[in-house]
């Protein structure tokens, strides 16, 4: 009857615990939604930063036009006069998404607005990629580690900062597609099913509609199957794993429109392609050795490896020459970035502008992941003990994606599960060990040998007798049996040997037991500190969004700037609907789905020139820029200045870009022209080029009126040009902190006047000539 008692108990401790894990992990998924809600509380609903009011104002569109409007949307509103095909320009899988909620609460008869659906779109799929972020740590080191590495990823600070309510940009589904991708392609990898397989690919498609980052997966993938088939670790799961992905994902790819040919024909793919090839050789291979003698399996794998070989270098003279024409080798611009960090800086200061394109600093990662930063390491050296093909996965995953957060901070989004999944794994088998250490010691301690008749009874014995147990099989091994008993023993003390060592290895994972008891007290304190940062990110560094901005006065009060809104409303009720805005290229979005106006540029940033021409307008003297922004049909130009409460994020801060981008297509806008002795300065040692350029004039017009002597609290010092009028433009409107300021473009009244003055002189000379005329025809006297 024990037997079957034990068997029961087991399967009821197997139950309990998948119950308990549910509830643990429906937990999590709250957590990871209410940590995210703060911006709302302390704000209201708002659509955080620049980039979401575009996918915002797509979603509106969709769910007012359906999806076929959507896919053949030409928006004359951006661009102009270029304009855009949105639905051949954006990865549709954020808007869809969340078009797909709006759909289905309507139809339950929730009455959700679509910018509600948008603003909590983050912190729902959150909940998702923690639950994804445990059934990939599942199969790589068990539940333990997956609940672990679940709580570390719904709270870290990396991925609040993309995914708080309001951040509503591709992250926030891409982070959990990206994840379980990973999971399906792991779960595909240890049970060989070809069903896992297939919704492998259907999540990479969904990835792919999600985000650019989806270049990631299909080039990480393909590594880890080369390093499995170069350390001989090929097996039929590894082909079902990938080889599918390969065709039926790429096939997939191919029907998002923004992607199109280029899942095919781009650089950043032909490595799923070339391993493609390199794993249909080897199994070949495999499966010549498995009819074949040994003396023929030799030469056919010669023959094999040989046309393999020719097949491969084919594939390669081929892709060399489809590349080869293009200057950057097929690859798009933020790849090159990532190979090589200093290339965006060199030739393409477009990306190089943008400062989520920088690379982090050292602090950022503290921030960002906390001591997460610490049990990274032991994780890895976890993942070895012992080495698997999910582990090794998880190896190469945090490798990679260390480095290229190394080198753009905003791909510190992508490291961040992998921390969190080495960081669950290394938590797991620390708590492992320690608790296995204090539940073989407690026993013995209290002297109650009899406590638990279990597992703790039989970890006691062991932990007692093991050593003696042993000694004796190696005294039985020294002894010289008889020939005719020394088979016999041998094997029976080769059976000894094997049933003890498993036991040996749990004993030597003891540790003391004050040890253990303080171990596990400092983990609970790393653990707190954890939190504790956390919800402090969450709660104030990362919840604040970038248009309604907020400050603290010395006496503890808040101050609340609402400017941009501001500005945007006057734009909208006080232009007219056909009117053209110009501005730097950050705003763009904005400016069209709140103010509802044409823009120049965008934050999608496709045409470099365009942008150049702003900015060597921005660059260039008053007189100079009326006529680049005339030409454009430009009735506004608005400007962002932070100068007077101190906002360091302004145009004034950004505008070496524009010359710098500016200058990169027209040759005659010089940096060292704008610099004095290499430094940039705003002050009375500026240059001349400086002080008369229109972004000083926009920004600096009528600024000393404010106290005097003209003090920028966000370079810290006095301007150089104080009083200066403007002839070709006029303050329409600034805000009441300062920090919009938009103008309006003069009509030519000096042409107009000149040549109004020419025609009144040629009419009055032709009236007195006529008038002459004619007395001399009627006067007597001539």
């Amino acid at each position: 009857m024990a037997a079957p008692e034990t068997a029961t108990g087991t399967t009821l401790r197997y139950a309990f615990g998948n119950v308990l894990s549910f509830f643990i992990l429906l937990q999590i998924g709250v957590l990871a939604f209410s940590i995210r809600l703060f911006s709302v509380i302390k704000y209201e609903s708002v659509i955080h930063e620049f980039d979401p009011y575009f996918n915002y104002r797509v979603t509106q569109f969709l769910t007012k036009n359906g999806i076929y409007d959507f896919w053949n949307w030409f928006d004359d509103r951006t661009w102009y006069p270029l304009g855009r095909v949105i639905g051949g320009t954006v990865y549709p899988g954020l808007t869809l998404t969340a078009g797909t909620i709006w759909w289905l609460l309507n139809s339950l008869n929730i009455p959700l607005s679509v910018e509600t659906v948008c603003v909590f779109t983050a912190p729902i799929f959150s909940a998702f990629a923690s639950w994804a972020t445990y059934l990939l740590t599942k199969e790589v080191m068990g539940a333990g580690a997956g609940l672990t590495a679940a709580a570390l990823l719904a709270m870290v600070p990396s991925y609040i900062s993309r995914s708080v309510a309001g951040s509503y940009d591709n992250e926030a589904v891409a982070i959990f597609a990206l994840i379980f991708t990973f999971y399906l392609y792991i779960k595909t990898l240890n049970t060989g099913s070809l069903f896992y397989a297939t919704l492998n690919a259907i999540a990479y498609f969904y990835m792919v509609c999600s985000w650019g980052g989806y270049t990631f997966i299909i080039n990480l993938i393909p590594m880890h199957v080369l390093l499995c088939i170069v350390t001989g670790r090929y097996s039929s799961r590894l082909y079902i794993a990938y080889a599918p992905l390969v065709v039926l994902g790429t096939l997939l790819a191919a029907l998002v429109p923004v992607v199109g040919f280029n899942a095919v024909m781009t650089s950043e793919h032909f490595a799923s392609f070339l391993v493609f090839i390199i794993i249909h050789v080897v199994a070949l291979a495999y499966y010549i050795k498995g009819i074949l003698s040994p003396k023929m399996f030799k030469v056919a794998v010669t023959l094999v490896v040989s046309v393999g070989l020719v097949v491969c270098c084919a594939v390669i003279a081929v892709l060399i020459a489809l590349v080869a024409s293009s200057p950057t080798k097929g690859w798009s611009g933020r790849s090159l970035s990532l190979l090589d960090p200093t290339y965006a800086s060199k030739y393409i200061p477009i990306i190089a502008s943008v400062s989520e394109h920088q690379p982090p600093t050292w602090p950022s990662y503290f921030m960002d992941i906390n001591v997460l930063a610490f049990l990274v390491p032991a994780g890895i050296i976890a993942c070895f003990l012992p080495l698997s093909d999910a582990s090794s996965f998880a190896v190469l995953y945090i490798v990679t994606s260390v480095y290229f957060s190394g080198v753009m901070v905003r791909l510190m989004l992508v490291f961040a599960p992998a921390a969190c999944i080495m960081s669950g794994i290394a938590l797991s088998k620390a708590f492992d060990v320690l608790t296995r250490s204090i539940k073989f010691q407690l026993p013995t301690r209290f002297g109650n040998s009899q406590v638990d008749a279990g597992d703790n009874s039989a970890g006691s014995v062991v932990a007692q007798n093991d050593a003696a147990r042993i000694e004796k099989s190696e005294d039985k091994l020294r002894e010289r049996p008889s020939k005719k008993n020394k088979k016999k023993e041998k094997e029976k003390e080769n059976v000894e040997m094997a049933s003890l060592k498993p036991k040996k290895e749990k004993r030597l994972l003891v540790l003391p037991l004050v040890a253990s008891a303080i171990a596990i007290f400092l983990l609970v304190i790393l653990g707190a500190f954890y939190v504790v940062h956390c919800v402090w990110a969450a709660a104030e560094a990362y919840s604040a969004p970038s248009i309604v901005l907020t400050s603290h006065s010395p006496g503890g009060g808040l101050h609340v700037f609402d400017d941009f809104r501001e500005a945007y409303a006057w734009l909208s009720h006080n232009t007219g609907v056909d009117d053209k805005v110009a501005s730097w290229w950050d705003y763009g979005y904005q400016t069209t789905a709140m103010a509802n106006r044409t823009v120049i540029v965008d934050n999608n940033t496709w045409n470099n020139t365009h942008i150049a021409t702003v900015g060597t307008a921005m660059s260039s003297p008053e007189k100079a820029a009326w006529e680049i922004f005339n030409s454009l049909d430009v009735k506004y130009v608005l400007v962002v200045f932070g100068g007077l409460v101190g906002y360091p994020s302004d145009d004034i801060n950004k505008f070496l870009w524009m010359v710098r981008i500016g200058g990169g297509v027209f040759p005659h806008i010089k940096e060292p022209d704008y610099l004095r002795d290499g430094q940039y300065r705003i002050d009375s040692e500026a240059t001349p080029t400086m002080l008369n350029c229109l972004m000083y004039k926009l920004s600096y017009f009528r600024f000393v009126e404010t106290d005097g002597r003209g003090f920028d609290k966000v370079r810290q010092t006095e301007i150089g040009k104080k009083y200066f009028k403007l002839t070709h433009f006029e303050e329409v409107f600034t805000t009441h902190h300062w920090m919009v300021r938009i103008y309006k473009l003069k009509s030519p009244k000096n042409r107009i006047r000149g040549k109004t003055k020419k025609l009144k002189s040629q009419k009055a000379s032709s009236t007195s000539s006529s008038r002459r005329s004619g007395t001399r025809k009627n006067n007597p006297w001539h």
